[in-house]
Parts: structure tokens; C-alpha cells; sequence
């Protein structure tokens, strides 16, 4: 990501608890769909799973800071269930609008701004 780069990225890590993989697995696939049908500045929305499946990582890029804001809209449903059946931690990387920032800032997100990059 270049610094002057609009785009947003970021990730989340989840620890699945104990018994909770099938549905957290169910969850996943919801918050997919929503973001499939929903979100219009959403470009990649990866989940992964380890082999265990203890731990889930997703992989998120947003066109700019209005797709993160409307992605943050359209998954908020998703987020009082999904920390039921998992610990929720999240990182952006970029320069999120103030509106964004402040979004991520209360959903406790740790924001990374550009320092240096290469892209090919």
C-alpha cells in the first residue's frame, strides 16, 4: 500500500472458544454473505481458519474510509454474536477518515498510519 493510497486495510483475529467452531463457523459464512449482498467499497474480505481450528484471521481491504464506515454499518449485527463464540481483536492499516478512526477507536481497533512501503 503505497502512503498515499486511499485504501483501508485491516484484519481481524479470533480465538474460537471451546466447542463454539460449528458455530462460529456458521457466523463466518453470515458475515460473508452480508458483505457479498451489502457492502459496495468492500475488495477483499478473506477468512481463515487455523488447522486446529482454534484461531480464525480475516484479511479485509476497503476501497476507502466511506466502504470501511459502511462495512462497520453492515456487520454490526454480526458482532454481539460472533463475541460470543469468540475474542474479537482488530488492526487497520492506513489513514481512515476521522469519522472512521473514530469508529475504530471505539470498537477498541489499534490504527497502524503509513510509514513506508513498496508496492510492484
Amino acid at each position: 500500500m503505497s502512503a498515499a493510497s486511499n485504501e483501508i486495510h485491516g484484519t481481524a483475529r479470533m480465538v474460537i472458544r471451546d466447542g463454539r467452531l460449528e458455530e462460529f463457523k456458521r457466523l463466518a459464512a453470515q458475515c460473508v454473505e452480508i458483505v457479498r449482498t451489502k457492502d459496495t467499497g468492500t475488495l477483499e474480505y478473506d477468512i481463515f481458519l487455523t488447522a486446529d481450528g482454534a484461531e480464525c484471521f480475516v484479511h479485509e481491504r476497503y476501497r476507502d474510509s466511506a466502504a470501511g464506515l459502511e462495512h462497520m454499518v453492515n456487520i454490526a449485527p454480526m458482532m454481539e454474536p460472533m463475541s460470543e463464540v469468540a475474542t474479537i481483536t482488530g488492526e487497520v492499516c492506513g489513514s481512515p477518515s476521522p469519522e472512521l478512526r473514530k469508529a475504530l477507536e471505539a470498537a477498541g481497533v489499534t490504527i497502524y498510519a503509513p510509514l513506508a512501503s513498496l508496492s510492484r
